[in-house]
């Protein structure tokens, strides 16, 4: 009786907010757009100025009252000490380890710091060495390291920087012995590549503006080379569609260049976007200073070459799904590539392919059954295959530690495993401990967290796997709040990962549901391609069947569940929501995109048409119609409580989309229940910044809370 009252008592309080909620006034200005004979209206399109008054005064309202609201929410603030408690709990994170010349350099985030911090060591096991502060590099400003590249003899070090998340870098070049930077400064890049072997020079990707409201401002990419100590301005296009106009390159791909230590009998170029298919080109190192390098195809998209290649003496190895659903390695002469006869090296089987990386002497297979990874090595002198013998089952990522080296860098994590590092030497198949990262003491709460994994029935009959982690004890009867969340895009797969972020929620009695949709890969490349496109339906009716499982076994009720989705997961919930609106009490997109329609006219849009589709394509317009979560708002139906997120430095889906989908809602959800719009100035589409991602997430999680009705989230009453 006592709890009914309680949560009578926290309805009624809710209730009263979301009565005084008063939204900035958005005037629906029509415009319609006649595209393959269907005529499609767009009421929102002038807030994709972003540089009229109007509506940077709208997303300012916005952001405020969504301010106003979060700060009377309790849990919130909880939310942050919690998560600052358990980063103390955590050693020194390092990542972005590369060797040069026995010197290792890294980026390093101590507990408690707001960002990494760039450090080097003289030989595997030495002290640590602080090279770079990005907190202390400009007064007044935070600074987040984006890449790092050391030259091969190890004296230099290339450090890309952005400020607020912008991923937009500085490029600096420090000397690593005096630890001052070369007069060195190229501004507005899209990040640094690889040094020439001489470390006279290095690449980097050109883009003509910073400016992620430009719709151009990364058409036309160039890969330039600069030499120390010269004016950037003369640097040189070293591939482009400007200075090899006969390659045909899209104006919306990246051409980046590349060598391998490995083989440096050549130079190595490519086409990066999206598209999963490698596009990528060859020459002699010997023509390395012409101004017209006979570039040779090694790679076409119609090669089916995807996921990773690696190059052993005259021998390409790469992975295809050419007559392989779940991916097979092949390999090629590297002097005359035919991929038309490859070798297969190790054929198609019941699990997925998912990587190779090689070493000295070996190359390393990962394989995933869907959930686990396993591994093999592969001995390319023998053309041995073997099994590498795992501490545990999880997710396994495979780092290669130096080129001259058989040791790999292992690092493991599952559902309700913390992430371990391990050191691993293919030569001797032995297992040490990771010279880098040390696990993590958490609370003994969040490690013994019940792990179901089920699958359940989609909308045509096909078995989508759903993992459903929870705390010990919890009743199946209905009362639990649930929380979903998925992506479904690229083939990017949910792996299992320890996320003490969510943890937080679970210890909480919060039921956490990952599922599995189409659109990602963890079936394999069909698995990809029925979420893909014209197939995109299947990733949010996925979604709307593993919500329709959980209520259906007494994890939560329809009143009790959130979801959420993070940038292309922006189509998967926009969706969920206003097909089934019915079926969810919260919603979250997070920097994601509500308007499909219109995604190829922000400045990272035309990048990810090979992903999504153009509207200059009759059957891709339809399709992106279907994505488009705005477009589906309609008048007068009672809506779940939304919050949208938008990154105001956000150069991968621009603050308007996730904008203009949160408009359409507010002016038709009949509902009552809070519809709100987070406007981050201080972020991206992520930032490193530890305080702006807690900020960033607890609103997110205790708006859900608070309208699912978790009693630690609810409405301060007033003193």
């Amino acid at each position: 009786m006592k709890k009914l009252i309680l949560l009578a008592s926290l309805a009624f309080y809710g209730a009263h907010l979301n009565a005084q909620l008063k939204y900035p006034e958005t005037p629906k200005i029509v415009v319609t757009e006649n595209l393959w004979g269907t005529d499609y209206k767009d009421n929102y399109r002038w807030l994709e100025n972003m540089k009229d008054p109007k509506v940077i005064s709208w997303f300012k309202q916005q952001a405020d009252l969504t301010n106003s609201v979060m700060y009377t929410i309790s849990g919130r603030d909880e939310l942050i000490q919690e998560w600052r408690k358990l980063a103390l709990l955590q050693p020194a994170v390092v990542f972005s380890e590369v060797e040069a010349k026995g010197k290792y350099f890294f980026q390093k985030r101590n507990p408690g710091e707001k960002v990494s911090k760039v450090y080097f060591r003289d030989n595997l096991n030495g002290p640590d060495q602080l090279l770079f502060d990005p907190q202390t590099f400009i007064a007044g400003k935070t600074l987040s390291v984006q890449s790092i590249n050391p030259s091969n003899d190890g004296t230099k070090l290339l450090i890309a920087y952005s400020e607020a998340g912008a991923e937009v870098s500085t490029i600096r070049v420090l000397d690593v012995k005096t630890k001052k930077f070369l007069s060195d400064i190229i501004n507005n890049t899209a990040g640094a590549g690889d040094w020439t072997f001489d470390d006279t020079a290095f690449f980097y990707t050109w883009i003509k503006s910073a400016d992620n409201e430009d719709p151009s401002a990364r058409l036309n990419p160039k890969s330039k080379l600069h030499r120390l100590e010269t004016d950037s301005s003369k640097d040189v296009d070293f591939f482009s569609s400007e200075s090899y106009p006969s390659l045909k390159i899209d104006a919306k791909v990246y051409p980046v260049n590349f060598l391998y230590k490995d083989n440096p009998n050549f130079v190595f170029a490519a086409e990066g976007s999206v598209q999963n298919e490698l596009v990528s080109y060859y020459a002699p190192i010997d023509q390395f200073n012409s101004k017209n390098i006979k570039w040779k195809k090694l790679t076409t998209a119609d090669d089916k070459i995807v996921r990773g290649i690696e190059i052993f003496g005259d021998k390409v190895y790469a992975i295809t799904y050419r007559n392989a659903k779940n991916y097979q390695l092949v390999s090629t002469s590297l002097q005359n590539p035919d991929w038309n006869n490859a070798e297969v090296v190790a054929p198609n089987q019941a699990m997925t392919l998912e990587s190779v990386t090689r070493s000295k002497d070996y190359i390393i297979l990962s394989y995933s059954d869907g959930l686990h990874n396993f591994l093999f090595k592969y001995d390319p002198k023998t053309n041995k295959m073997s099994p590498i013998k795992l501490p545990y089952e999880g997710t396994v990522n495979v780092q290669r530690l130096a080129t001259k080296s058989n040791d790999f860098i292992i690092g493991m994590t599952s559902w309700n495993k913390p992430f371990t590092e391990m050191l691993y030497n293919a030569e001797t198949d032995q297992f040490i401990k990771s010279p880098f990262n040390q696990p993590a003491n958490y609370p003994e709460e969040y490690k013994n967290l019940v792990v179901e994994e089920v699958n359940v029935k989609g909308h045509d009959g096909v078995m989508i796997p759903l993992s459903i982690i929870y705390k010990k004890g919890l009743k199946k009867d209905g009362s639990n709040v649930g929380f979903m969340e998925s992506y479904g895009a690229y083939g990017i797969s949910m792996t299992p990962g320890f996320a003490t972020r969510l943890y937080s929620l679970a210890v909480k009695g919060v039921v956490i549901a990952i599922p599995h949709v189409r659109g990602g890969s963890e079936k394999g490349q069909e698995w990809y391609k029925a979420g893909y496109k014209t197939t995109k339906p299947n990733t949010w009716k996925d979604f709307i069947s593993c919500a329709e499982y959980l209520i259906a076994q007494g994890f939560t009720k329809a009143d009790r569940l959130a979801g959420t989705g993070t940038s292309a997961g922006g189509i998967l919930i926009s969706r969920s929501i206003t097909e089934r609106p019915d079926l969810f009490a919260a919603a979250v997109i997070n920097v994601g995109l509500g308007n499909a329609m219109r995604a190829e006219f922000s400045s990272n849009g035309p990048v990810n048409i090979p992903e999504f589709g153009t509207v200059k394509n009759e059957i891709e317009s339809k399709a992106l119609f279907e994505m488009d979560g705005m477009m589906h708002v309609k008048d007068g139906v009672k809506y779940p409580a939304v919050m949208g997120v938008a990154g105001w430095n956000d150069p991968r889906v621009i603050a308007w989309q996730p904008g203009k989908f949160i408009a359409a809602l507010q002016n038709a959800s009949t509902s009552g229940k809070p519809v709100l719009l987070k406007v981050n100035y201080d972020n991206g589409h992520f930032t490193e910044d530890k305080e702006v991602t807690y900020a960033n997430f607890a609103d997110q999680y205790a708006f859900m809370m608070w309208q699912c009705g978790h009693p630690d989230f609810q409405v301060k009453k007033s003193k």
